[in-house]
């Protein structure tokens, strides 16, 4: 073997060097590392003596640093923790063995069983399908709600808003709608619930019938920011891999009021200025690629149920409005209905 064939054959079995940084700033949700060669987006590990390594998201980049948001507590965390770069974004893992179970906002278990073998790795932020593969909406879907069915006819691939005040009712509607609904399966998201409130959705609204075809991803609300937003993602991931193996997907998501909430946050904390009432402009970019993933699709389609928060019945706060321009239709829940106990 020549000197120059020894040298290409070591060189391929070298291990490049891992960059590494160093946790410089932590000021309130953000963090700041020396850390150069990341991507926005990209995963990276904390490791500091004490406790288990934190993985943490890059979400800016600031001269030579990155700014970081942690997807845990980041409590025990100090200046001169090791920061590794992992290569990878968050991914989660998909498949028929899903129907029945409970995850997280990353789409880890979250009903104490281990997930089972045979799931695939499937990207959560994945760009929505171009428009002119989208098939047209040609059928309608039964949401078993004979109101909403015969006077707001859902379409098989349409997204619709559901517009609601708080105690109005929308977790019983959405409950009817997951377990009745002529849906193959549905995709449940639960972003910045109460705690006590998953298991309530999922015994009382859901019930045992629902959640047998039903994925379920819950994010409370005391978890970081961006654990609440990347679980929208996560749910729509998985609606998405469903829908692409040729089923009619239901994915409910409540609701899109937190998740731009969520947003905003983790916006604020990468160093966004605010722009409207508050919001950051991220949040109102952040809102149509999220809506525009669902949808009909070359095979198969997702038909999207999006619960929108109106404090005071303002459908012309922020979120609302905006909302109102990126869905296919709207169903408001009118307070005084409820007060007379008309469901």
């Amino acid at each position: 073997m020549s000197t120059a064939a020894r040298l290409h054959e070591a060189v391929a079995r070298a291990a490049p060097l891992q960059p590494r940084g160093r946790l410089t700033r932590v000021t309130g949700l953000a963090l700041e590392a020396t850390l150069g060669g990341v991507r926005v987006g990209e995963l990276v590990e904390i490791r500091s003596r004490g406790r288990p390594p934190l993985a943490a998201e890059v979400v800016g980049l600031r001269d030579e640093g990155a700014v970081l948001l942690p997807l845990g507590d980041p409590a025990g965390l100090g200046l001169d923790d090791e920061v590794v770069p992992t290569g990878r974004r968050l991914a989660v893992r998909v498949g028929e063995a899903l129907r029945g179970r409970i995850l997280d906002g990353l789409g880890r278990p979250a009903d104490g069983a281990p997930l089972p073998a045979g799931l695939v790795e499937w990207p959560v932020s994945r760009p929505p399908p171009p428009p002119l593969a989208r098939a047209r909406i040609a059928r309608p879907l039964p949401l078993g709600v004979r109101a909403l069915d015969g006077l707001a006819t859902a379409g098989e691939g349409q997204r619709l808003g559901i517009f609601a005040g708080a105690g109005v009712g929308k977790s019983s509607l959405l409950g009817q709608i997951a377990r009745n609904a002529a849906a193959e399966i549905s995709v449940v998201c639960l972003v910045g619930e109460r705690g006590r409130e998953v298991r309530e959705f999922v015994e009382d609204a859901l019930g045992p019938a629902g959640l047998a075809r039903s994925v379920v991803v819950a994010a409370t609300s005391d978890e970081p920011p961006l654990v609440r937003r990347e679980a929208a993602h996560v749910a729509t991931a998985v609606a998405e891999w469903f829908a692409d193996q040729g089923a009619r997907v239901l994915l409910v998501v409540d609701s899109l009021t937190r998740y731009a909430r969520a947003q905003r946050e983790v916006g604020l904390a990468a160093g966004e200025a605010p722009a409207r009432l508050g919001y950051p402009p991220s949040v109102f970019a952040a809102l149509p690629r999220l809506v525009e993933r669902a949808g009909t699709r070359p095979r198969g389609a997702v038909t999207a149920l999006y619960t929108v928060l109106v404090a005071g019945n303002d459908l012309d706060e922020p979120i609302a409005d905006e909302v109102r321009g990126l869905l296919d239709g709207h169903i408001v829940l009118d307070r005084r209905l409820a007060e007379a106990g008309r469901w």
